[in-house]
Order: C-alpha cells, then structure tokens, then sequence
C-alpha cells in the first residue's frame, strides 16, 4: 500500500520501518526544542506531517513504543491514535507520562508507532433481546485470573 506524506515542517522525518519484518514504523518527535512533560502529565507532540493513503478499508493506528512505556510510563494518553482515512490534518501523538517523575523529549526523538489495520464495520440494529451464553453478563474478572 502506498502511502503519500506531505511534510509541514522543514524537521519532519517521515515513519521509518526499523526491521524487515517491523508491524510498525517508527514517528518521530517533530519539536522547535526539547519538551518535558511532567510525571502525571499530557501533551500532545507534533509529528510534523500529513498523509494520504489509498485504501479506505484500511486505518492508520498509533501506538505507544513499548520501550518508552514499559521502562519509562511514557504512553499515548488516548491508548492508541485513530487516523481516519479521510484525515489530512498533521498528525500528533497524545502522550501521558504515567510515571513518578518528569521526561524531556527532544525533537528527532522517537516516540510512537504507525500501523495500518484492517477495517471492519458493523451494521447496527436495536434489538429487544440477545442470545444466551455460557458467560452472560459475567463482566471484568468473571471468567478468574
């Protein structure tokens, strides 16, 4: 699938596959300077670009890395970054530091993951009642740890 990006800023790098066999490729902190985000806190971090691909069936999804969240609690603040098809904004990472103390990201830095996914959309129709399973209403933790 091809994608087209469109640079907004002179700094913006474009997402980089790292592996061969990378799910993702890398987004890049597109920053004037560096940028501490306080523990507890959020930001959004400018990636510097826009783009364009030519599936509609298809969804581009940030991701945090799972380095800077597992080792440093720095992880998208929205879970993970929808980017509709039909976006052409610049798009940004939403980023919370969820640890006890403050991280400085610096422009180049990278900070996030893009990756396309399949779309699958539902048709949607009230209904009065839903069949019966084993689990039922069995809700967060019911099935044991």
């Amino acid at each position: 699938m091809n994608i087209r990006i469109k640079k907004l800023r002179e700094s913006a790098r474009l997402p980089e596959y790292k592996t061969d066999f990378s799910a993702a490729a890398d987004l890049y902190a597109c920053l004037d300077g560096p940028l501490t985000i306080p523990a507890g806190g959020r930001v959004g971090i400018p990636l510097g670009f826009a783009m364009e691909y030519e599936d509609n069936d298809v969804v581009a999804v940030i991701c945090a890395r799972s380095g800077l969240a597992s080792k440093r609690g720095l992880a998208l603040s929205n879970g993970i970054g929808v980017v509709d098809p039909d976006y052409r904004g610049e798009l940004t990472a939403a980023m919370i530091n969820l640890s006890d103390a403050d991280y400085t990201v610096y422009p180049g830095d990278r900070i996030a993951q893009l990756m396309f996914l399949p779309i699958v959309r539902g048709s949607f129709e009230e209904a009065e009642e839903l069949s019966e399973t084993k689990r039922g209403e069995g809700g967060f933790g019911s099935t044991g740890v």
